[in-house]
């Protein structure tokens, strides 16, 4: 059975050694890293090791299962996913459970599993756009009949999203701006919806610097429509980012400053596994600041190892885009492979404080949960159409055998 299952497992090999070697890492690294909230569950370490395990084979197996799919089906459910998505999205802001003041996840009534419905509706978007780039290539230029297809769907996710998860949504804007400038849509609507889009984030940010108290480190005088919902975690976060070197004593720089400080001990080769001491003090170790745990342990090389492992990742995805004949599956590829790797970079760029806290996971290496096993929904996705690249490279290579064959046999024949 097992020999038949690897018989069976088809798609880039480079893709699948990525994805056993991380999830791996993500092993050795949960349980590094749960120790403390490991004491304050009143749960041993071997209960989330073992817990992440369960997580890594059911993903494997949606991996195997979403790989063997024909890519052409995804196409045809595209539009069905993206429709569920929006009620689920409107039904998750009136009635998810709540996280500062926002509502990012729903309970599964049976079996009583939290989901982040952000992640349905993003890999949903995906496949849609996807599907809307390969069908409309002879009018992607055209502003009513290419722009306004493609970019409505995305506006309406990003905004459902935002009130909740505004990285998510801007993360999932991003993405889409990219997958729509490779897929030739004009330049000049896409500089001008981005221009419209950053409009509310630079407000935003000039709200944030207007507000912040130096001599205390507090917001002052934040105007009541700005004082709901999850405004203030925004502004606070952004001023958190701007003004963490002047003011290193602020409560709310005790995650940076514990990252930084797990960065530092890291030094060149790392403490070694398991040696980490931010873990005790760092929250989230296991999943939001899990990079700065990496770097402490593995050292600046095991750091720069991992980036260069989605990098890597990427630049597969992209052979598989440059291969593939038909637009849909290339631009589901990419679509799919950029959003995993724009996570990654965010993730990576919020532990060394390159970036504002987003709160999103390192793919395929923060603890388990709903984002984990949509992660490896969209790597089953994006080996399903290496899957199928590679059977039509076979049959092209039987193809041009049999004609050098049918060829020889005919010069033989004239001689």
């Amino acid at each position: 059975m097992g020999d038949t299952l690897v018989k069976k497992t088809k798609g880039d090999r480079v893709i699948w050694a990525i994805v056993i070697l991380l999830t791996l890492a993500s092993l050795l690294l949960v349980y590094s890293s749960t120790g403390s909230l490991a004491y304050r569950m009143n749960k041993s370490n071997e209960s989330y090791l073992f817990k992440q395990f369960a997580f890594i084979i059911l993903g494997l197996l949606i991996i195997y299962f979403a790989h063997r799919i024909n890519y052409t089906i995804y196409s045809r459910v595209a539009l069905i996913l993206f429709l569920i998505s929006i009620p689920l999205l409107f039904y998750t802001l009136l009635f998810g459970v709540q996280l500062n003041a926002g509502s990012r996840w729903i309970k599964l009534p049976v079996i009583n599993m939290t989901f982040q419905t952000s992640d349905l509706a993003k890999l949903a978007l995906f496949m849609y756009m996807s599907r809307l780039l390969s069908k409309k290539q002879l009018v992607i230029k055209d502003f009513k009949k290419g722009f306004l297809p493609v970019v409505i769907p995305v506006g309406i996710i990003c905004l459902l999203i935002a009130p909740a998860n505004l990285s998510t949504a801007i993360l999932i804007a991003g993405t889409s701006f990219l997958l729509m400038f490779i897929g030739r849509v004009s330049a000049k609507h896409i500089l001008a919806t981005l221009g419209i889009a950053l409009i509310p984030i630079v407000l935003l940010v000039a709200v944030a610097v207007s507000t912040y108290d130096k001599s205390t480190g507090e917001t002052k005088g934040l105007p009541k429509i700005l004082a709901s919902g999850r405004i203030p975690t925004w502004i606070g976060r952004i001023q958190t980012f701007i003004y963490s070197k002047k003011n290193d004593d602020n409560e709310k720089l005790y995650q940076i400053n514990q990252a930084k400080i797990a960065v530092a001990n890291g030094g060149w080769i790392g403490r070694g596994p398991g040696r980490s001491e931010a873990r005790n003090f760092l929250p989230h170790s296991y999943s939001d600041f899990i990079y700065a745990i990496i770097i402490e342990e593995y050292g600046l090389l095991g750091g720069a190892a991992i980036v260069c492992i989605y990098l890597l990742f990427l630049y597969r995805c992209i052979r598989i885009y440059k291969k593939c004949p038909y637009a849909f599956g290339a631009f589901l590829a990419l679509a799919l492979s950029f959003t995993l790797v724009i996570q990654a970079i965010a993730n990576m760029g919020v532990n060394v404080n390159l970036f504002p806290n987003t709160g999103v996971t390192l793919p395929l290496v923060s603890m388990g949960g709903s984002s984990f096993l949509f992660t490896c929904l969209s790597i089953g996705i994006i080996l399903s159409v290496s899957r199928n690249v590679e059977q039509q490279e076979g049959e092209e290579a039987k193809k041009t055998t049999k004609q050098i064959a049918k060829e020889e046999a005919a010069i033989a024949a004239a001689q």
